[in-house]
């Protein structure tokens, strides 16, 4: 297990580096190209546009084929797109090279979270868990780096060499064991499980902090460069953050195994909502900044169990794995986009104070809901 949790780790690790790298290139690209604002959001759009057509399906590849040889098409995938983005000498080949990324991204984290629950006791679910997306988390921190060394080597040799580790983790994939295929689902039973109200909450507890993420990468730079903080400032704000998402995921996950989702999630999210008020009424630079740490605090705590609830309710609703980790793709798109798009608008229209306080009021009545729903756990504690 704890060769196989170091794996799918790594796995996203990079996935999630790779995904974070195209921030400190972006204005190279727009004075290279001639890109427009749309042009250069779409570029940086593509990579979810990939992972949220690509979920379910990934999904479902994980459930015909089994989570490790999903894994290694996506690992192979990645290497090979990430290798074309570094060569690509055109905005239509940067754009189906980053999207390619997205789908590679999909089959990854599809085939990892499907291996990794699958294969570990269910009391421990929420600690494996915790522990793959503290990583990913991690690896934003590495993104910028990655981004910022090849604009100043060259981007064909840095995005070259990740084909090299796609292929040492690929390998490494092919020689650990794969779990006990199941028996095939039904498309129509499969349908009728996802559109089932239990997986459908699961998702939206998903989604929602997501939503936020969105919201926040938009709302929390135009704040600080509002009362301004430069990109430094930004960058700073943003890495402490994910520092500390990384830091809380596996501590909130192994919690949640001993006292149940409930707790960490409702707490979360509900710190969550007091940094978006935060980030609504904040009149100068430094309460912008805590309002962002007090977010990824509560962030931290709540995704781990949010991932893990969505897990074990589908084991109840009868539902594949692959198909839950691809719905919790599809939600993590989803709510990121909406999140940007519509906060990065509504601020526009109206000012910080609407979008800041919407999600705040979503955040809460997410909480409200899911202290009622998530009664009792669904999973016993491990035994100790």
């Amino acid at each position: 297990m704890r060769r196989l949790l170091i794996l799918a780790s790594a796995t996203v690790f990079f996935d999630v580096a790779f995904y974070a790298a195209i921030a400190p290139l972006l204005p190279d690209y727009v004075a290279e190209f001639g890109l427009s604002k749309a042009e250069a959001g779409i570029l940086a759009a593509a990579y979810a546009v990939g992972t949220l057509l690509a979920s379910l399906p990934a999904g479902l590849v994980a459930t015909r084929v089994g989570p490790r040889r999903t894994v290694i098409a996506g690992l192979l995938l990645l290497g090979f797109s990430s290798l074309a983005f570094g060569l690509a000498n055109g905005i239509v080949l940067l754009d189906l090279a980053r999207f390619a990324q997205g789908v590679s991204g999909a089959l990854t984290w599809a085939g990892a979270l499907t291996w990794l629950i699958s294969s570990a006791p269910p009391g421990r679910r929420g600690s494996v868990i915790g522990t793959a997306l503290g990583t990913a988390v991690a690896g934003s921190l590495l993104g910028p780096v990655i981004g910022a060394v090849a604009g100043a080597v060259g981007t064909g040799p840095v995005f070259g060499a990740m084909l090299g580790v796609a292929l040492a983790l690929a390998a490494a994939a092919a020689r650990l064991p794969d779990v006990e295929p199941p028996e095939a689902q039904a498309l129509r039973a499969v349908g009728a499980s996802i559109l089932s109200r239990p997986v459908l909450t699961a998702t939206a507890f998903v989604a929602v902090p997501s939503l936020m993420f969105g919201a926040v990468e938009v709302l929390v730079p135009l704040r600080v460069s509002e009362f301004g903080g430069g990109h430094v400032v930004i960058a700073a704000g943003f890495i402490a953050a994910a520092a500390l998402e990384s830091f809380l995921m596996p501590v909130a996950g192994r919690y949640s195994d001993r006292a149940g989702r409930r707790i960490p999630f409702v707490i979360g999210i509900g710190v969550c909502a007091c940094a978006m008020v935060g980030i609504a009424a904040a009149e100068a630079l430094g309460p912008v900044l805590a309002a962002l740490i007090v977010g990824a605090f509560g962030a931290g705590i709540c995704f781990a169990p949010a991932l893990t609830t969505l897990s074990e309710t589908a084991d109840v609703s009868g539902l594949h794995q692959g198909f839950a980790a691809g719905l919790s793709n599809m939600a993590w798109a989803a709510g990121q986009a909406v999140g940007a798009v519509a906060g990065g608008s509504l601020a526009g229209a109206t000012g910080y104070a609407a979008p800041g306080l919407a999600v705040a009021t979503l955040l809460l009545f997410t909480a409200a809901y899911a202290y009622r729903s998530l009664v009792p756990p669904l999973v016993q504690p491990a035994e100790t």
